[in-house]
């Protein structure tokens, strides 16, 4: 199976930039993520840390 497919991708030209672009994407998303979480207000953080208990939010039928 994997000579099939590396057969077909050894045929592309440029083929060896798409892991390169998928690797930095993976890795800006992480960054990006840890950034946000260290600069988070605590407030923001300890709100939405409470909806799922908050009872006011959950739709009651009538």
């Amino acid at each position: 199976m994997l000579k099939f497919i590396k057969g077909n991708l050894e045929n592309i030209e440029g083929v060896q930039v798409y892991p390169i672009i998928s690797l930095l994407i993976f890795f800006l998303f992480f960054v990006v993520l840890f950034w946000w979480v260290f600069t988070a207000k605590k407030s923001h953080i300890s709100e939405v840390s409470n909806i799922p208990l908050d009872e006011g939010l959950i739709n009651k039928p009538n």
